[in-house]
């Protein structure tokens, strides 16, 4: 796990514990319920970056027999449990307090208050907004954003970016709501205002599951990844054929690969051998995320008849 994502986690815990307190005391103050949604919407945050970094800790365990293709996946794990706590935690308890709210409406108190506080949020929400998105857009290339983030293997960046993203429109929201609620005297529109935070949360919860499941459960590595296997295999001199490669994601930076081969037919065992020492050597010194690579022979009409049906 790179450094950089290491400071994207460390710059979101810090700025989601220097405000969560503030917003507790603000919240109580002034009997604001944005301002409460907003304030467990930080602590959620704050336990999400935890649980983060101690999933990028256990991933980075080396393989053992137990694991014989190491802890990549713990990654994964922790990810998605960060996004049933924005929903379960975030989501849903600030829809449950804005609703409470509209149907018993309390009267804001000074609510300047709320206004200073969410300024210096909105101030530290946004500083680490846009060192996740500096990681991000190092990470995703010439890719759109959308793209970027469906096809990425390390939760790590776009979720700590989701969670500033959904972060910042709350805080937005907490805004307008408080401002409506204390001009137009209509106490109900804080709690709508709490409802759209926990939307907002919910949304992102919603489409974080998605993703972090997909690779929980084992997505395909990235096609030019594949593409290269089989493209160093094809350069062999004693390979007739190289039919495919299947490939699955065990980790952000972890690669378990099976590769199909046709061998030229006068070879012996031990130059099949040497070609396959040959060809994995090469790979993994392109792609060293590579931690296993299995190279089966046989002909390319076998692979086609196997692979028939299968999406690669």
């Amino acid at each position: 796990m790179s450094d950089s994502n290491k400071m994207v986690v460390y710059a979101a815990l810090l700025g989601n514990l220097a405000i969560a307190l503030v917003k507790f005391v603000a919240a109580y103050i002034t009997n604001s319920s944005a301002m409460l949604s907003e304030a467990i919407h930080s602590v959620v945050d704050t336990l999400n970056e935890i649980l983060l970094l101690y999933g990028i800790k256990k991933s980075q365990q080396p393989a053992n027999v137990k694991h014989p293709f190491g802890y990549g996946r713990e990654l994964y794990f922790w990810a998605f449990i960060v996004s049933l706590m924005v929903f379960a935690l975030g989501a849903i308890v600030s829809i449950y307090q804005g609703i409470q709210h509209v149907r018993h409406p309390e009267e804001m108190l000074n609510p300047s208050l709320n206004y200073i506080v969410l300024a210096i949020a909105i101030v530290c929400e946004g500083a680490s907004w846009l060192v996740a998105l500096k990681a991000f857009r190092q990470v995703k290339g010439q890719q759109g954003y959308f793209e970027a983030f469906r096809r990425s293997k390390d939760p790590t960046t776009f979720t700590v970016l989701f969670e500033d993203t959904a972060a910042l429109c709350g805080l937005f929201i907490a805004l307008i709501g408080i401002y409506l609620a204390h001009q137009l005297n209509i106490p109900e529109l804080d709690g709508v205002a709490s409802i759209l935070i926990g939307i907002v949360l919910a949304v992102s919860a919603i489409l974080l599951a998605r993703e972090t499941k997909g690779l929980l459960l084992g997505e395909t590595a990235d096609p030019q990844l594949r593409n290269n296997i089989l493209l160093i295999a094809q350069e062999d001199s004693a390979v007739l054929s190289a039919n495919g490669v299947l490939t699955e994601q065990m980790g952000a930076h972890q690669v378990l690969a099976s590769l199909s081969l046709e061998f030229e037919d006068h070879l012996q065992s031990d130059e099949i051998e040497a070609c396959v020492n040959r060809i994995e050597a090469k790979i993994k010194q392109i792609h060293p995320e590579i931690v296993a690579l299995f190279i089966k022979p046989q002909t390319k009409k076998v692979w086609l008849e196997r692979m028939k049906g299968r999406l690669e």
